[in-house]
């Protein structure tokens, strides 16, 4: 679909889910997804050969699952899309466990990095932490059609999230982490030939390391954090994890593979409980196994 006709069709759809009340914006947003998938034939192929094989599961449990992801991410899209109208809705529809490990790890001064990955809602996550007065930042991907890229940034500057653009926001996290602010990262993307190997799911994966770097630069506390949605689709969990910590007490980064290893089986565990909410139609694994 040309470019003109996917950014005249998101600006009707954000118009219509503004207007809507949220329940059935979400709604609306679930058949979107489900609408996607089913012209989505290939994608939805691959997404289902990725599930079957790296959970082990058969097909029909893959199909139950990758059902499940296109709704999940209907939905997301919504949530994002309404977020100016929900500003003030945020403590209501996100619970959060684990805030304590946030709170002890911003007392050392020296920053914080949230660990996360396209599981759940992460948007709901920083929108909750901003609204309590916590500066945020988020890196983000630079999308092909500029005026998306900017609304995705306009739409996290309405809750008070800064954004970050990926591979020119090396200066803003600098920034950010150097004044004792926190940095949401996602670290389940590939990275090609800039990453390291490390297992994701049990398979070898090529894995981002700038995060990890930046930790071990500013010595800031790496926390991992997912926010899951709940099973009545509205509500969610946020649950923040202590701080990673390496072997027998050193330093988490010291090892960048160490460090790689133990983000990735955080992130593992947590598509192993949810399955249904990841981004199964990402080829995570494309530079070490084919996967596309």
């Amino acid at each position: 679909m040309a470019q003109p006709v996917i950014w005249a069709s998101l600006v009707v759809f954000r118009s219509l889910c503004c207007a809507l009340p949220h329940e059935r914006a979400l709604s609306l947003g679930g058949f979107l997804g489900h609408t996607v998938e089913r012209f989505s034939s290939k994608r939805v192929q691959r997404a289902r050969a990725r599930c079957e094989r790296m959970l082990g599961v058969d097909a029909a449990e893959a199909s139950r699952i990758i059902s499940g992801v296109y709704s999940h991410f209907g939905m997301s899209l919504v949530e994002f899309l309404r977020l100016p109208k929900m500003i003030g809705h945020i403590e209501e529809l996100v619970e959060v466990e684990g805030y304590e490990h946030f709170e002890r790890a911003m007392d050392k001064g020296r920053g914080a990095i949230f660990l996360s990955a396209h599981i759940g809602n992460w948007e709901y996550g920083a929108a909750l932490l901003a609204s309590r007065g916590i500066p945020m930042n988020a890196i983000g991907a630079e999308q092909r059609d500029s005026r998306i890229t900017k609304a995705i940034a306009d739409l996290r500057r309405s809750a008070g999230v800064k954004p970050l653009a990926k591979g020119l926001g090396l200066k803003g996290a600098f920034s950010c982490l150097r004044a004792g602010e926190t940095l949401a990262v996602l670290l389940d993307q590939n990275a090609k030939d800039a990453g390291v190997i490390s297992p994701f799911l049990g398979f070898p994966a090529s894995t981002p390391t700038g995060p990890i770097k930046l930790a071990r630069k500013f010595g800031s506390p790496v926390l991992p954090a997912r926010v899951i949605r709940r099973p009545d689709g509205e509500r969610f969990l946020m649950t923040i994890d202590p701080p990673l910590e390496g072997p027998d007490g050193s330093p988490f980064v010291e090892d960048i593979q160490y460090a790689a290893d133990r983000c990735n089986e955080a992130i593992s565990s947590w598509i192993k409980e949810t399955p249904e909410q990841w981004l199964w139609t990402y080829p995570r694994w494309e530079s070490t196994l084919g996967d596309r």
